[in-house]
């Protein structure tokens, strides 16, 4: 195997390993932090800073072009994370009990129209 394959097989293992750890803290910090903090998204975050309309107007064009340049590169790799994704969720499944797995996929569920409406809500250019 020659030194620049390995260099992208090197890469592709430590963004993978990244992705998986920052969802790793995604989830734990969603775990820990209480649900309000989340239910406003960006405007609860402006409305801490204080920012003013023309500053929310700014930060909205820097957030919106940032998600879409952060689709684009992971839209490649998209269906190998959607494997692993899927795979760890069955495992976590066979560890529940009736009662725990309903709960579980409730919130699966959940999170999923959460994403799908943020995607349909997306500007991207696709």
């Amino acid at each position: 195997m020659n030194t620049l394959q390995r260099s992208k097989q090197q890469a592709l293992a430590f963004l993978l390993g990244a992705i998986l750890v920052g969802g790793a803290l995604g989830f734990s910090a969603g775990r820990v932090m209480p649900r309000k903090a989340h239910a406003g998204g960006r405007q609860a975050m402006y409305d801490d800073l204080a920012l003013s309309a023309a500053q929310r107007g700014a930060m909205d064009s820097l957030l919106d072009v940032r998600n879409c340049q952060m689709r684009a590169i992971m839209k490649p790799m998209r269906p190998q994370m959607d494997s692993m994704k899927k795979a760890g969720r069955d495992q976590m499944l066979r560890l529940l009990d009736a009662t725990q797995r309903a709960k579980l996929e409730a919130r699966l569920a959940e999170a999923n129209t959460r994403n799908s409406r943020d995607k349909n809500n997306s500007s991207c250019k696709s």
